[in-house]
């Protein structure tokens, strides 16, 4: 579950974190070395220092990746399934530990850490099952043509696989690649939030733990610059969650290698509530979807859609639910600070300018914000054309739009640029909603539900870029197919040669006709 802030994620040359990812300048190693600043965005204080790694360094790094590559990949599916069992297990005894090193570095309350902890170690958990089941080598038919040939498939190692990840949720996101990419045979150079270095070194030390023999998993720590090194560094694929325009970057970056990529560049999503919609479970899910972890989700629920016949019930609803979720510092709060500084900006800009629309704050308003907290806002009569419609927020806000039908609700859900996620509760039309949303994934009297799915594909198109992490695909994504075809007899017709051939293509032309003359 994915994105940083538009214009201030983690990326590529130009682009890094405000506050939390300042770079010190202090020495970490010896003379000229420099290091940034992890801190807690809920009282500033400093939680770690960590190195502004170079490009060179970089290199130096995927150099001594792909040297463990080959034996990673040697091990064979049981051998891979066996160790990354070992780090599940690793994973599950410092559950705790962890989930609380998150709550540090994103201001998170310790509770939704810890949900986004065992996310991660059951799609860790499905990937080391599964693999060897989507990869392994099968027969495929060969056809009538070819019936003398046996063929078969296979889905072999990239080599080094290259993760830039979020600070939103620094575990859950960049191991729906790292887990994946490993269970495929990959070895891979883990590029984290410079919000967030300390989640990646701890992830990359307990995976050596766990698995002594190589170092399979490297994180290399810093800002922009380091992520831009990394996607010129020679890796075989890289994993980027982020904004669009640095997503752009990204593809810039890999553009003169050819490097592919997947990109996951965040939503606007949208919830729509039709009439035979449970109301009381809808807002629920709406306030779940839409605050929690602050907003600061990719698939965050950020536009409603709300039939006219049921709104006034629904925004009631609705109001009063929201009216009781409190931001905080403390462990049980509802929702956590804004771990961005920068993203406080963006969303009051955007309050701003919806309410000097015409917009109406049914709860909290441009005084909402109040650094480094968001308290809830829900707005109406917002126009579509607004930043807050038609633009991600990241933060703790939600429209509500009345529309006259279920009709004009899915052609608005499906008119802005984002297509990620979306939601729908409508009763029994719900499912029959889901195929004409334009969304990579929908959750039908639920929001969010298919992140957690280990089996189910994670992405969009559009501004929500492209590419599949999570299940099947995500597996074959960190994979090359390889079609191999063995000849078992000699051909009773083989058009594929010059010796003959006038007579075995004329006996190809009848045998053609014959079979599919109907």
């Amino acid at each position: 579950m994915p994105n940083p802030v538009p214009g201030q994620d983690n990326s590529v040359a130009g682009v890094s974190g405000g506050g939390c990812g300042t770079v010190t300048g202090e020495s970490v190693t010896g003379p000229g070395a420099r290091r940034f600043t992890s801190v807690d965005p809920r009282t500033g204080e400093t939680v770690g220092h960590y190195p502004l790694r170079t490009p060179e360094e970089v290199e130096d790094t995927v150099a001594s990746a792909r040297a463990a590559g080959e034996w990673w990949s040697g091990l064979g599916f049981g051998g891979r399934a066996a160790r990354l069992a070992a780090w599940r297990r690793h994973l599950v005894r410092h559950f705790d530990e962890l989930a609380h090193l998150v709550c540090a570095e994103t201001g998170k309350p310790v509770d939704d850490a810890r949900v986004e902890v065992a996310m991660a170690v059951e799609h860790l958990s499905w990937a080391a099952r599964h693999a060897e089941r989507v990869l392994g080598r099968r027969r495929v038919p060969s056809g009538w043509l070819m019936n003398n040939q046996v063929s078969t498939v296979e889905y072999l190692p990239l080599g080094v696989v290259g993760v830039i990840g979020p600070w939103n949720f620094p575990v859950l996101t960049p191991m729906g690649s790292i887990a994946y990419a490993l269970a495929a045979g990959n070895t891979v150079v883990f590029k984290p939030s410079e919000l967030t270095p300390g989640v990646g070194r701890w992830l990359a030390a307990s995976l050596a733990e766990s698995v002594p023999e190589r170092e399979l998993l490297h994180t290399v720590t810093g800002a922009g610059d380091t992520g831009a090194a990394l996607c010129a560094s020679g890796v075989d694929k890289i994993s980027f969650t982020g904004s669009a325009s640095t997503g752009r970057a990204v593809l810039h970056a890999c553009a003169d290698s050819l490097t592919p990529v997947v990109l996951e560049c965040g939503g606007k999503d949208a919830l729509i509530v039709g009439e035979g919609a449970d109301l009381g479970r809808a807002a629920d899910a709406a306030v779940w979807g839409g605050l929690s972890n602050a907003g600061q989700i990719c698939v965050s629920v950020e536009r409603i859609y709300v039939v006219e016949a049921v709104a006034e019930e629904f925004l009631r609803l609705l109001v009063e639910r929201v009216a009781r979720v409190r931001p905080g510092g403390e462990p049980h709060a509802d929702y956590g600070p804004m771990t961005d500084p920068a993203q406080v900006e963006v969303v009051r800009r955007q309050l701003a300018e919806a309410l000097e629309r015409g917009g109406r704050a049914l709860v909290g308003g441009v005084e909402s914000v109040r650094p480094p907290y968001v308290e809830p806002v829900v707005l109406v009569d917002v126009p579509e054309e607004a930043l807050v419609s038609s633009e991600e927020t990241f933060g703790p806000v939600l429209v509500v739009h009345r529309v006259p039908d279920l009709d004009t609700a899915v052609a608005r859900a499906n008119s802005g640029r984002h297509a990620l996620g979306a939601a729908v509760f409508a009763g029994p039309a719900g499912a029959d909603l889901a195929p004409r949303l334009r969304a990579g994934m929908v959750a039908v009297d639920g929001v969010l539900t298919f992140a957690a799915v280990p089996a189910l594909p994670f992405g969009g198109s559009g501004e929500s870029g492209f590419g599949r992490v999570h299940g099947e695909d995500g597996l074959r994504g960190f994979a090359r197919a390889q079609s191999v075809v063995r000849r078992r007899f000699r051909p009773l017709l083989n058009p594929m040669t010059f010796t003959g051939r006038t007579r075995a293509v004329r006996r190809l032309g009848r045998l053609l006709r014959l079979r599919y003359r109907r």
